[in-house]
């Protein structure tokens, strides 16, 4: 009977060796849990307003004469010595000054006019003013008004270039644009 119980306790501890070391089967992992999102409310973004574009007009009308003046719209023209008539190529530069004050009809302009060191103050100041004035009547005749533009002469006051030479006096012999108003 001994040799039955340890035959029977050799094969419940075989038995139960065999159960524990049974491979065991792997469980999927469970899937993972999906959290719902609290809903955001959408905030609603205000309209977005297009500024207007402006015209040309109403941004020369925005700027200040300095900002106008520093942009150079009006360009100068020179004189040969001793004249007051307009150089054929001035003549260009005055049409698209017209042109330019044509476009903003509330422009007002300064024409001065400069002459080189050569002469006396009285002689230059007189020159300087029929070269301001000749510069008046072409953008006149072009259908400027003459209610649009001032005149002034600085003779040899002003020059553009201090030298004493032909490249300086030609330099110093023009009239030169000023937008005094808008």
């Amino acid at each position: 009977m001994k040799k039955v119980i340890i035959l029977s306790l050799a094969l419940v501890v075989l038995i139960s060796f065999f159960v524990t070391c049974k491979s065991k089967v792997e469980q999927a992992p469970p899937p993972p849990q999906v959290k719902e999102q609290p809903k955001v409310k959408e905030v609603e973004k205000p309209p977005v307003v297009k500024e207007p574009v402006l015209t040309e007009e109403e941004l020369f009308i925005k700027k200040t004469l300095e900002e106008i003046n520093a942009e150079k719209p009006l360009s100068l023209i020179h004189f040969d010595f001793d004249k007051y008539f307009i150089r054929e190529d001035a003549k260009a530069v005055l049409d698209r000054n017209a042109a330019w004050m044509n476009k903003f009809k509330t422009a007002k302009v300064l024409i001065e006019g400069h002459c080189d060191e050569r002469g006396t103050e009285e002689y230059n100041m007189a020159l300087g003013e029929k070269r301001a004035k000749s510069t008046i009547d072409y953008l006149i005749s072009l259908g400027i008004s003459a209610e649009r533009i001032k005149i002034v002469s600085y003779g040899k006051s002003q020059p553009i270039d201090p030298g004493h030479n032909e490249a300086a006096w030609n330099m110093n012999r023009r009239a030169h644009f000023v937008v005094i108003g808008k």
